[in-house]
């Protein structure tokens, strides 16, 4: 069980003893079978107090004029390689900040830094996903009044992310091609979430089976509104689209 969201199985014991009934098995009955109602107020609470939290966080950013997105997908999608190029290729038209989330290491955070836009890096240890506690606390390390976007990388996973608000305008969920085009029905609650969609990698397709059509009729099964962006951030290739997307979210926000 996921120690920081409680999003693991809820292996609840349905088995019911009769009196006399020899526990041969060991395992301890004192919790009750009231066990998954206590985790079910559990998750309630925590998620309860993120989203009072992200809507403190939204009203910040909203005085601000910040237009803020929150990167999700599984590792290896290319979330930061996309800011990289993003963040080079805007660089003088938009100023950025950038949240890197990450269990371990700062290398995504020396990444982004080596682009010149301020980046801070939160570690979350065990936990699978930012909060919004993190990010409000992530964000005093930067001068909001100077910045047009607020970048958040969460931590690569496609299902914990899914529940926490961190306060974003919008969730960018990020494919690779590489990853298989039945990722959007398996992992509905993250592709439900998202306003956008970036299927990346899209110069890899000659080389591989990934059916593009099927993956966007998946994803537009989950969410029939969802937008979607094919890009390559190693060709270049649907990056204007992108580029374009986020010069008329922030200029919505400042006006």
């Amino acid at each position: 069980m996921c120690i920081d969201c409680g999003c693991g199985p809820t292996d609840h014991h349905h088995h019911h003893h009769e009196p006399g009934h020899a526990q041969d098995h060991g395992h301890d009955h004192g919790h009750s079978h009231d066990q998954g109602r206590r985790t079910l107020r559990i998750e309630e609470d925590i998620l309860a107090k993120n989203n009072r939290l992200a809507g403190n966080n939204r009203a910040r950013f909203g005085a601000k004029g910040l237009f803020v997105l929150n990167l999700v997908s599984s590792p290896g999608s290319g979330k930061t390689s996309i800011l990289e190029r993003t963040l080079r290729d805007l660089a003088g038209n938009i100023a950025f900040a950038v949240l890197e989330g990450d269990q371990q290491t700062d290398q995504d955070a020396a990444r982004i830094a080596a682009t010149g836009v301020p980046v801070h890096q939160i570690n979350t240890g065990a936990g699978c996903h930012l909060d919004a506690h993190m990010v409000g606390h992530g964000v005093e390390h930067f001068d909001l009044d100077a910045t047009d976007i607020l970048m958040i990388e969460n931590v690569g996973n496609l299902v914990c992310p899914a529940a926490f608000d961190l306060g974003e305008d919008h969730k960018v969920a990020v494919l690779s091609v590489t990853e298989g085009e039945d990722k959007p029905i398996k992992y509905p609650n993250m592709f439900h979430a998202a306003d956008l969609l970036l299927i990346n990698k899209i110069d890899l397709l000659p080389y591989l089976d990934f059916d593009l059509e099927k993956c966007k009729a998946y994803a537009r099964q989950v969410k029939p509104d969802i937008q979607i962006l094919e890009v390559s951030c190693k060709s270049g290739e649907g990056m204007e689209k992108w580029y374009a997307w986020l010069a008329q979210g922030a200029n919505r926000k400042k006006t």
